[in-house]
């Protein structure tokens, strides 16, 4: 159970972003808000600003880490729960309009028409105040790595996407937002969160790990598809030392740290200086890439230790 969230992190996703209806919309919206704020977003598949202002409103919604739903009403499909509305004071027939919902009460006035990105962050941010469910973002980074090392890279990039609205001087928020998404395999959108961390950061040790993490998966990708060749080439040959190098940032890119740091540990047992240093230079920057906390890099750190004071 995800306590930050207050449900189960695998079914997040899925109930944070619905699509209600005339029969759904009280339970959907208006009882769930007495739990978390909600955002109603009426709109239509017809006009292209109001497809625009839902994709913006669903982004909000993801980075807010769960701490806010939105409920997607399509006014063609259900036009009598438009005209039910209207009928009670709260006029949507004009599309794109957002309600937000808290305690079951219309918690600000209805937004009409379709808003910047900044906006829609500051309308999230102001309901989340509201709510009184801004969550300090040390306590999103806590939650969000435990389920990085659980293996929910999604999720965990959502709740350090939160952190760093909450914090953009955190670190640890933007370090572990470029980890979950090398998790989800998004390189693309790592690289362009690392360009937008404060100069400030440039030199923390949070940083320079996320960064080495993200050359290593740039290494990866040849050698993930090179990996059997290695493995045979080490079969016939136990003494090639560049084909068991290869092989290591293969095994780390496929996500086996444990494997790939024995196969340099192993290279350094065998001829410690090999290639100048090369082996322990590279065990070295998977121990920042993973994280200098990280389990495997702890236990692989007191191997190499032996080896090198044996």
């Amino acid at each position: 159970m995800n306590t930050l969230l207050g449900q189960n992190p695998e079914t997040a996703n899925a109930t944070m972003i619905v699509d209600g209806d005339q029969t759904t919309f009280m339970a959907d919206a208006i009882e769930a808000s007495r739990k978390l704020p909600v955002l109603a977003a009426f709109w239509s598949p017809r006009m292209a600003p109001s497809v625009a202002l839902t994709a913006i409103l669903e982004k909000a919604v993801r980075a807010a880490g769960g701490r806010v739903k939105l409920v997607k009403i399509d006014v063609d499909k259900n036009r009598a729960l438009v005209q039910q509305l209207a009928q009670m004071g709260l006029p949507v027939q004009s599309v794109p309009t957002t309600v937000a919902f808290w305690q079951g009460q219309i918690a600000a006035e209805p937004i009409p028409g379709a808003l910047p990105e900044s906006e829609v962050k500051r309308f999230v941010e102001s309901l989340l105040k509201i709510a009184g469910s801004s969550a300090p973002a040390a306590d999103l980074i806590a939650e969000a790595k435990l389920l990085l090392d659980d293996g929910q890279a999604e999720q965990a990039a959502q709740l350090y996407a939160a952190a760093v609205q909450e914090d953009r001087e955190k670190p640890e928020a933007w370090g572990g937002l470029i980890r979950a998404l090398l998790g989800m395999g998004d390189e693309e959108q790592a690289n362009e969160i690392l360009a937008e961390i404060p100069a400030t950061l440039a030199d923390h040790a949070e940083i320079a790990g996320a960064k080495a993490a993200l050359a290593l998966a740039a290494e990866g990708r040849a050698a993930l598809g090179a990996r059997a060749g290695l493995e045979a080439r080490l079969a016939a040959d136990p003494a090639d030392f560049e084909a068991r190098y290869e092989l290591a940032t293969a095994l780390n890119a496929g996500g086996d740290r444990e494997a790939a740091a024995e196969a340099l540990l192993e290279i350094i047992r065998r001829k410690r200086n090999w290639n100048e240093d090369a082996a322990r230079l590279q065990l070295l920057k998977f121990f920042e890439a993973w994280g200098f906390d990280d389990p495997v890099t702890m236990a692989s750190r007191r191997k190499l230790a032996a080896i090198l004071f044996s």
